[in-house]
């Protein structure tokens, strides 16, 4: 099998997306630094750590975005990546004290969990999910 294995979140402001990522699932960003180089904004680079090593998942990056934002209303144009977390409402309310908005609100996923989609302070969509065998 071909598995994800990185993820990378396009931002027009990605120490505001980095900002808003840390607020809402707590996730380690740091700018990846060369020592004796310095590097062009467009070429920058954020190391997203999601978890520990030895948890199930996968960490990526953040970059500055190379063209425009997703319009409003645009339909998706990339990957959507689904984060799992423990209380689904407790998270969709982070997302909003951060700046980013609840676009699908909470619905069931029948034997699987709940599930929302949200938009990020770069209106990059992404979906939360607690797991409940127990939804309808």
């Amino acid at each position: 099998m071909n598995r994800v294995v990185h993820f990378e979140i396009q931002a027009e402001d990605p120490e505001r997306a980095a900002s808003f990522y840390r607020e809402v699932f707590g996730w380690q960003i740091d700018e990846w630094q060369i020592p004796g180089l310095r590097i062009i904004d467009e070429n920058r680079y954020w190391q997203v750590m999601t978890g520990r090593e030895t948890e199930p998942g996968i960490n990526g990056g953040l970059v500055f975005r190379r063209g425009p934002a997703p319009a409003e209303g645009q339909s998706f144009n990339s990957f959507v990546c689904t984060v799992e977390v423990p209380d689904l409402e407790k998270f969709m309310n982070r997302v909003l004290r951060a700046g980013g908005r609840i676009t699908v609100p909470k619905m069931a996923i029948a034997g699987v969990g709940w599930l929302a989609y949200c938009q990020d302070s770069e209106r990059n969509i992404f979906g939360i999910m607690q797991t409940d065998e127990k939804a309808q």
